[in-house]
């Protein structure tokens, strides 16, 4: 019987899931956090080693780490977790390769850095079905947030990242470079509200409206009816002229600079100089 359990970060706001049979004991990762103090450019390990420690105490076998997107708000704590299990895989979405080649440019880095998604271990395709151990998941390529947005389909589970959020929050913003509203109404109209309706939905972030207690899990029936941005019957116009009209009055993610360079190399932080020094690359408009 297939486990979920969630992990809240209230600094970035963010939901990291560990999926396992309860029977093999076969786990895999969805999303995890390393903890960055930007006003100190300091990092800590505190929610990746959360996880670490559920995984070695309930005796889990790590497959694979799992990345929906790279994130805009958080940095991945995916390598902090892999040095805990060498063994365990980190994969993405295929088309995490467009997302590295526009911000290549943005950040101006190194000609040797790779634009073919080499960092990650393994990249997955649209409708791919793979297994870690005796877990069964299905890959749906859901962009709009982000060009390379996959949601995974887990045993009537399916964790989407930040395309579809709680009911009473909505979807994803579409403002990034290569978002595109048209592409998540699409993604969420014609792909996830596919899905039978009593598939459980689990988002990546919760930012708790109106003060209300943290709620990370609707159903598909559940968002058709009630998401606030796009229901079963909002049209696509509709939601163009909303998502187009809200995306301009969000600000920038506090953390986007630091999270986008780091989560397009699969999570690693910027090579030391010669004195041991790491530094993060911050473009000046």
């Amino acid at each position: 019987m297939v486990q979920i359990q969630e992990f809240f970060d209230k600094n970035t706001w963010t939901l990291t899931y560990v999926v396992w049979d309860d029977a093999s004991k076969d786990a895999l990762v969805i999303d995890p956090v390393m903890d960055y103090d930007q006003a100190a450019s300091k990092t800590s390990e505190e929610s990746a080693q959360a996880v670490t420690d559920f995984l070695r105490g309930h005796n889990l076998k790590l497959h694979l780490i799992l990345e929906t997107h790279a994130h805009a708000d958080h940095l991945s704590g995916s390598q902090i977790i892999k040095r805990a299990f060498p063994s365990a895989m980190i994969a993405i979405g295929e088309k995490i390769t467009k997302v590295q080649e526009v911000f290549k440019g943005v950040f101006g880095l190194p000609d040797d850095f790779k634009t073919d998604g080499s960092q990650f271990d393994r990249l997955l395709k649209d409708g791919e079905e793979f297994r870690a151990g005796s877990l069964k998941v299905k890959t749906i390529f859901t962009p709009g947030h982000t060009p390379a947005c996959a949601s995974y389909l887990i045993d009537g589970n399916v964790f989407v990242g930040d395309a579809l959020f709680m009911p009473d929050y909505g979807t994803g913003r579409c403002d990034f470079p290569e978002g595109s509203a048209k592409d998540l109404y699409q993604s969420i109209h014609g792909r996830l509200y596919e899905l039978p309706e009593d598939t459980k939905v689990y988002t990546g972030h919760d930012y708790m409206p109106n003060g209300r207690p943290l709620k990370y899990m609707a159903t598909i029936a559940e968002e058709k009816r009630e998401n606030i941005q796009l229901k079963a019957q909002t049209t696509l116009d509709e939601f163009l002229k909303f998502r187009t009209e809200r995306d301009r009055t969000l600000a920038a993610p506090k953390l986007l600079l630091p999270s986008i360079q780091v989560n397009i190399d699969a999570g690693h932080l910027p090579a030391p100089d010669q004195a041991g020094k790491r530094y993060l690359r911050i473009p000046i408009r």
